[in-house]
């Protein structure tokens, strides 16, 4: 019998005086949506924990061939209850359910069997998903909650991309991780009362937002330029990639990881794709026509945002990602991250960040094929790019991890000195004039 039939639902009693607890994935996104949610009514706890301890506790309910990030939200969530911190008889958790071929839409049902185990499966697991694959009368997803969840998601790509510009030149260190939880907290204010996500407010609070990172006092000097893709969680949570950003920072680099909204689109266009391909439901596609056409209104405005300070270098549109995948993959590649990843590592190459880390979960086949698999392809096409694919599991050492990087950034340094040195050479070199 499948674990829907004998699952505890989140009921409307329970919201009252449930903590809802929530692995986490990208720090400032998730800091904007828990508190979304929390504008909502909802009592959440984003789980920050790190350390060894949440791989040995995941490794006790998880195979480490399913794939590791299941193996990490779950054992970060099993950690929580059994910390002691929380009444496990009001206690809620949350997770993600995607409903395509990842296997992360089974991860709720390997959190049930792990809850099961200990004795534990009277705590409700909600199921957050737009496919109607499980719903709880006291979690509905409303239009309000997706449209402030939707531009929650968007400023989050704006902090993190203004901050990994600027935290490297800043005079005052610290300053940007500051401007971030300024932003934080001023837009939690603001969805409180019910402003800050229709389309020309978001378009003001963008501008806005680059403007303060603009002003932040920056020192002159040169850094390596690195770029991250990967598998989405493995991507953006320090937990699973060993805080790779603070890594790169520590090793005298500007970072760009690309954001979640590139994501969003991607996966609606799929559905798009599927019904070019294989027909479908037309109302379906009028609805992720919809979609797509107001996440690209969000893209248009913080593109637009960012270029307005030259020193800030702004994300390609998504469209422009599209085609440059068409160059090496098809779009029926869409398992896991699919042909997006290949095409964010391409756009960073022509962005100037030619040296790529590829974040990728052992257990996670779809991307070793988009990321690894397709290195040569890329190179192909830019001989300067300068990419090291590393794998994130329970077995690998985080010094191996960060030597294979130090060598990638040791070849970039390298290259430099090569094109300086070229560049310096051909200034010395005289006009036919002078000759």
């Amino acid at each position: 019998m499948s674990d829907n039939a004998n699952r505890v639902e989140f009921t409307r009693e329970m919201k009252k005086d449930y903590t809802i607890i929530t692995p986490n994935m990208a720090p400032i996104h998730f800091e904007l949506i828990k508190n979304v949610l929390e504008s909502f009514g909802f009592h959440i706890e984003l789980l920050r924990t790190t350390g060894r301890e949440i791989v040995d506790e995941g490794l006790k309910y998880v195979h480490n061939d399913t794939c590791y990030p299941a193996l990490l939200s779950i054992g970060q969530l099993m950690h929580a209850l059994h910390s002691g911190k929380y009444d496990l008889h009001k206690v809620a958790l949350i997770m993600t359910q995607t409903g395509g071929g990842c296997r992360a839409s089974n991860y709720i049902h390997l959190l049930r069997k792990a809850l099961k185990k200990d004795g534990l499966d009277f705590i409700p697991v909600i199921s957050v998903n737009l496919s109607g694959l499980e719903s709880n009368p006291g979690f509905k997803i409303t239009l309000p909650m997706i449209r402030r969840a939707i531009a929650a998601l968007t400023y989050g790509d704006l902090l993190m991309l203004l901050k990994n510009q600027t935290k490297p030149y800043e005079v005052t260190p610290g300053e940007s991780d500051d401007l971030v939880k300024s932003w934080i907290q001023k837009l939690t204010k603001l969805f409180e009362q019910g402003k800050a996500f229709s389309q020309r407010e978001v378009r003001e609070y963008f501008d806005q937002i680059a403007q303060s990172f603009a002003d932040v006092k920056r020192r002159d000097v040169v850094k390596t330029k690195v770029g991250v893709v990967g598998e989405i969680y493995v991507k953006y949570s320090p937990l699973a990639n060993n805080d790779l950003e603070q890594f790169l920072f520590e090793q005298d680099c500007e970072v760009m990881v690309p954001g979640i909204l590139a994501f969003m689109i991607f996966k609606v266009d799929n559905r798009l794709e599927d019904i070019n391909l294989y027909g479908g439901n037309q109302a379906k596609k009028q609805v992720c026509t919809l979609l797509k056409w107001y996440f690209t209104k969000y893209e248009t405005d913080l593109i637009a945002a960012v270029k307005k300070f030259p020193q800030f270098t702004a994300p390609a549109p998504y469209s422009h990602l599209k085609e440059l995948a068409g160059k090496v993959i098809g779009y029926g590649c869409k398992m896991g991250e699919g042909w997006l990843l290949t095409a964010e590592a391409m756009e960073l190459v022509e962005s100037g960040y030619g040296n790529v880390v590829c974040a990728q979960p052992f257990g996670c086949l779809p991307n070793h094929i988009v990321g690894k698999g397709m290195i040569r392809k890329v190179k192909k096409i830019y001989p300067q790019s300068n990419i090291v694919p590393i794998d994130y599991d329970p077995s690998a050492t985080q010094v191996n991890q960060e030597n294979r990087i130090k060598l990638m950034l040791a070849v970039a340094r390298e290259q430099q000195r090569d094109r300086e040195e070229a560049q310096a050479g051909a200034s010395a070199q005289p006009t036919p004039a002078q000759a």
